[in-house]
């Protein structure tokens, strides 16, 4: 199992996640980012430094959107790898 990052993060795209990565599993899509699931290592350090509570174990993903377990799959290997805290877009 790994963490996915679920509706709350689409349009805010906060990074204070993925300074705390120690596996740098975080993927930077257009409206959100992505955990991708082979280099999540599930040590839930992201899970309290989410400020919209957007990041689940896969396991505990809320029944409506169970969907995002699929897509942090699909898009993080399309996306670029984000190791570094950025503005948020909803701080723009």
């Amino acid at each position: 199992m790994a963490m996915v990052v679920t509706e709350p993060c689409f349009g805010c795209k906060f990074t204070d996640c993925v300074v705390v990565c120690p596996t740098e599993a975080f993927h930077e899509g257009e409206q959100m980012l992505f955990i991708h699931p082979e280099e999540c290592i599930d040590c839930g350090a992201c899970v309290p430094e989410c400020p919209v509570e957007a990041i689940y174990y896969e396991g505990d993903v809320p029944p409506g959107w169970l969907e995002y377990i699929q897509l942090n799959a699909d898009m993080a290997p399309q996306c670029r790898h984000i190791t570094e805290k950025k503005q948020a877009l909803a701080e723009s």
